[in-house]
């Protein structure tokens, strides 16, 4: 989606830093929890994060650039998270782990969840870049759920597995950010009891 903002400031524009990129994009992450992408504009950001409009111009080319950036983040850290860092046979602990971790992820950053996972709207389509990002990370949910099913002989496909464990996963951290969610619950628990549960009913 384009934008007919245009840059407000003029002068040398200091040389773009990773501590400003992480600025922009925890000022549009706070943005897009309170009022969706509609609440996105590249002034909205701007302001929050303290900077011109011409710094969210010069680092990610407007507010599609801006989203573009924590979707490919979000799903950098549900890549990360998953990674098994094991050479040898897979158990379900090597599972839980990893489903921990992606838990941990979606559980600690909402809106890049919120974002990645369809609580958009038509405001915001991924660039290629993003959806490449996407399918990265979910790759990665199914190569590990394979190399379980293989090492335990189980008579069921990689991918139908891996659907069962994020639909699981999902289905706890989106009703854990329900405005009616009781906080006091163990969301990280109960999600990794079901998600245990869901791969021992394939034995």
């Amino acid at each position: 989606m384009q934008t007919n903002e245009k840059p407000i400031g003029s002068g040398v524009q200091s040389k773009p830093s990773a501590n400003t990129r992480a600025k922009i994009l925890e000022a549009a992450s706070q943005l897009f929890l309170e009022g969706g992408v509609s609440a996105l504009s590249v002034r909205a950001i701007s302001k929050r994060a303290g900077l011109s409009t011409i710094g969210i111009y010069s680092h990610f080319n407007g507010k599609q650039g801006v989203l573009d950036a924590l979707y490919i983040e979000g799903f950098s850290k549900v890549y990360k998270a998953m990674e098994l860092g094991v050479n040898e046979e897979v158990d379900i602990n090597h599972m839980l782990k990893s489903c921990a971790s992606y838990l941990r992820v979606a559980f600690e950053n909402e809106a890049h969840y919120r974002l990645i996972f369809g609580e958009a709207d038509m405001g915001y389509q991924p660039s290629d870049e993003a959806r490449k990002a996407a399918t990265r990370a979910f790759k990665k949910l199914v190569s590990n759920t394979g190399d379980y099913i293989q090492s335990k002989g189980l008579d069921i496909e990689r991918l139908t597995g891996a659907l069962d464990i994020w639909a699981v996963m999902h289905g706890y951290v989106s009703i854990s950010h329900h405005a009616m969610a009781n906080e006091n619950l163990d969301w990280l628990g109960m999600s990794l009891a079901a998600v245990e549960k869901q791969i021992r009913s394939w034995e």
